[in-house]
């Protein structure tokens, strides 16, 4: 895929960041009116309705094969179920440090997955924009004031939703030359949904009963499919789909902004300050996605042909 090709899936990925990022003040609204992980399956459930109400319309819907079936439902169990079961339970038994810092790992543990399972090669320059964003989220999750506490059950919960996020989105890569990324994450959806349903009984018998409590806060109904169209359909179709074309580790240092979109949503919505501190991060997290990303590697190498061409004249 050219370089230039790639300017407008990178150009998505910047907005999808920044609706996943106010997402989270969306999501920290939901929690308050509903049962958690019950809300969280049936906003699933409604995103993966969503993602084939789209995919009807681009004619893209078809039935997977069997190998393409056990690549979508291995990857519902981990990008859908388990990501989110163990984030939930993860985050309520450790600091918001810890629990930022461990998410902020995530384009590391891509990258490094990605260089095993798919032979990615990753350059010098590509790899410090990796680190250069694991910085930004430092200064970002520090500014909460907590300070970095030991290892606890709840940090090996948060490391698990993002390593299982993390081995979907390699996954998600393999198939994509046969299956669809935007078809998959229907699939996905509408499976892990599911699944988070039959937990949901388990774990909040009166789940179902808090839904229907808030039938008649429009606001917050409006907020919840909000969250499930733009969010979880739009958002992970796009975000998938540029796996399928960029690469997982690529697409994985744009996750690096969420944390700051969602301060500035905190900060719109819920009349929370930046800090002069968070804005340093969001500087080496914007250096970290223009490395990580290549676009320095791109104005380098057209520079240099640019040279080589007055050269040869």
């Amino acid at each position: 895929m050219s370089n230039k090709s790639k300017y407008p899936i990178y150009i998505s990925l910047f907005f999808v960041m920044v609706i996943w990022g106010f997402n989270v003040i969306a999501t920290k609204l939901l929690v308050t009116s509903f049962m958690p992980v019950t809300m969280t399956a049936l906003r699933i459930f409604t995103a993966g309705v969503g993602v084939f109400i789209i995919l009807f319309y681009l004619k893209l819907i078809r039935k997977p094969s069997k190998k393409e079936f056990l690549y979508i439902l291995i990857c519902s169990l981990f990008n859908v179920v388990g990501h989110h079961y163990f984030l939930s339970v993860g985050l309520k038994g450790t600091s918001a440090s810890n629990g930022g810092l461990i998410l902020g790992m995530g384009p590391i543990l891509t990258t490094i997955l990605a260089i095993f399972f798919l032979k990615n090669k990753v350059t010098l320059l590509r790899f410090c924009g990796v680190i250069f964003g694991f910085i930004g989220i430092s200064f970002i999750v520090f500014q909460s004031g907590e300070g970095l506490q030991f290892m606890s059950l709840g940090d090996i919960h948060v490391f698990l939703s993002i390593f299982l996020q993390t081995i979907s989105f390699i996954m998600i890569k393999k198939v994509s030359s046969t299956l669809d990324p935007r078809l998959m994450t229907g699939y996905m959806l509408i499976i892990g949904s599911v699944f988070l349903f039959i937990i949901s009984l388990i774990v909040e018998p009166n789940g179902i009963q808090s839904m229907a409590m808030a039938s008649g806060s429009y606001t917050v109904w409006i907020i919840f499919f909000a969250s499930a169209f733009l969010a979880t359909s739009v958002g992970h179709m796009t975000y998938n789909y540029a796996i399928g074309k960029v690469g997982a580790a690529e697409s994985a240092i744009f996750i690096n902004l969420n944390p700051f979109f969602a301060l500035v949503g905190a900060a719109l919505f819920l009349d929370e300050m930046i800090t002069f501190t968070q804005v340093i991060g969001f500087i080496f997290i914007i250096f970290g996605v223009v490395l990580g990303a290549g676009g320095l590697e791109d104005l380098l190498r057209h520079q240099k042909s640019k040279r080589e061409m007055i050269i040869s004249k």
